[in-house]
């Protein structure tokens, strides 16, 4: 699509947080590239009031943009996705692209459940998401070596080169304990892993970046500074993947990959069991 094509407002409608919606909503529109939108999240639309509301706040984008609002809805009550069809933006209610075919398969009534995605009632689910989710915090960046042999996944590269993003939503999305190693200088020139990573190699994987970009990242948090120089970032980067070459460290690029595509690689190849919630 040419950069001059209209943007577009992009809503993610739901009666509980939006989250679902949302992650559902965006894998969808990786798929079209050169596609500028911008995005809006209408959590907890609960009543007849708030989706009239959600149904004027999509008129008014399509008014001003120009163009039909894409609306991405998870709305359990069937009164209110009603009300939200009437809008003028494109509805794409994603729970009965899913849900009915499967009752006609199931030959069951799913649970009309607001929030069900994320029900605290799953006492056991929601209690390892949070014990993972504090366990990556306390393993973030190399803050801690207690308890690495707790980690479903340990993640290592240079500094800015998405770790610990990826391994916030490998917490968060799965459950998994992750954490996070930065490699740096003294670990160039000593030629070696930190020395509380050996013992847990079967656990490694590495992420590497471009240069470029690594110092593109760099300069927005420390500007005209050696740390985000092009130079260093070279030299980061190529000590960085012969240091996993050589400790035949398992690794990819997240130059180009979403946080998705990465963590996904990253289960298939660790062979990392995920949670049953």
């Amino acid at each position: 699509m040419p950069s001059s094509s209209p943007e577009r407002s992009v809503f993610f409608v739901s009666d509980g947080t939006g989250i679902t919606a949302e992650t559902m909503g965006h894998s969808v529109m990786t798929r079209f590239d050169h596609f500028r939108y911008r995005e809006v999240r209408i959590p907890f639309v609960d009543d007849p009031f708030k989706a009239d509301a959600a149904v004027q706040r999509i008129n008014e984008a399509g008014r001003r943009d120009g163009v039909r609002p894409i609306v991405f809805t998870t709305l359990v009550d069937p009164a209110l996705n009603r009300q939200l069809h009437l809008s003028l933006g494109l509805v794409l209610d994603l729970f009965l692209s899913f849900v009915v075919p499967l009752e006609e398969e199931l030959g069951v009534k799913s649970k009309q459940t607001v929030g069900g995605f994320h029900n605290m009632s799953d006492t056991d689910g929601y209690m390892d998401r949070i014990e993972a989710i504090n366990f990556t915090l306390a393993h973030d960046d190399g803050q801690s070596s207690k308890g690495l042999k707790d980690a479903d996944v340990i993640l290592v590269g240079v500094s800015r080169s998405g770790k610990t993003p990826t391994t916030l939503y490998l917490a968060m999305q799965f459950g998994l304990k992750a954490a996070n190693y930065p490699l740096i200088p003294e670990d160039f020139e000593r030629g070696t892993l930190p020395e509380a990573l050996p013992q847990y190699r079967s656990k490694l994987f590495g992420l590497t970046i471009l240069p470029e970009r690594l110092a593109e990242i760099r300069h927005e948090r420390r500007p005209n500074s050696k740390y985000a120089s092009l130079q260093n970032c070279r030299y980061e980067v190529e000590a960085a993947e012969k240091m996993m070459k050589q400790e035949s460290v398992r690794w990819l690029s997240s130059t180009t990959k979403s946080i998705e595509e990465i963590a996904a690689t990253i289960i298939a190849e660790v062979k990392i069991e995920r949670p049953s919630y």
